[in-house]
């Protein structure tokens, strides 16, 4: 599990085609990489993988064909900016939100202009996703923990300090850019919890 509060920006350092898979290797750029361990969950813009080698300011992880598929992943080129985060610990602080690392859908960044010292940014989504994005919900993009502003029949709008821009690879994402989008868990659960009542009923 993460929190969606991104610790590192690192970059795709090298991708590498294997056997039908890609072999992504990262570099931990302003991540805190001590102490990494073998098989250890990593977060690489909101995608949850698994580290099977690594190094000093590094790791690789392999992405399935399925991920490739449902995710951002399978498009970056090397060189391209990430949001990193490790896997939350019992002890950790919950500052943003439950994030899974299991994209839902992806989406695109339609629109960002200022708003004083802030930005705001319109995202459109897949129409099956956004019954489950609502305003001031919690939504994951691209890895980071977000407060939904607005939402329409196209997609939602949030607004990011310049914290986040500066901390975050959003910084190098612009207009037309493919973004991961993992909603929150607490709508999963509710439609299945209703669901079931509802087959229940029927019964």
């Amino acid at each position: 599990m993460f929190t969606g509060i991104i610790e590192g920006v690192g970059t795709l350092a090298d991708k590498q085609d294997i056997g039908g898979d890609v072999r992504l290797r990262i570099a931990t750029g302003s991540l805190d990489f001590s102490e990494p361990k073998l098989g250890e969950s990593i977060a690489v813009n909101g995608v949850c993988l698994t580290v099977i080698e690594f190094g000093a300011d590094w790791f690789c992880a392999d992405a399935s064909t399925e991920t490739l598929s449902l995710t951002t992943l399978g498009a970056l080129k090397p060189g391209a900016r990430v949001n990193l985060e490790r896997a939350m610990r019992p002890s950790d602080r919950l500052g943003g939100h439950m994030v899974s690392g299991h994209v839902d859908g992806v989406g695109a960044v339609l629109s960002v202009h200022q708003d004083a010292r802030a930005q705001r940014w319109r995202f459109g989504a897949p129409q099956p996703l956004l019954r489950y994005i609502a305003k001031k919900g919690s939504i994951c993009v691209d890895g980071v923990s977000l407060t939904v502003n607005e939402t329409d029949g196209e997609g939602f709008e949030i607004a990011l300090i310049p914290h986040t821009v500066e901390n975050t690879a959003f910084s190098a994402t612009g207009v037309g850019s493919s973004v991961n989008l993992e909603i929150d868990l607490v709508a999963r659960y509710v439609e299945r919890l209703l669901g079931d009542r509802q087959i229940g009923g029927a019964a």
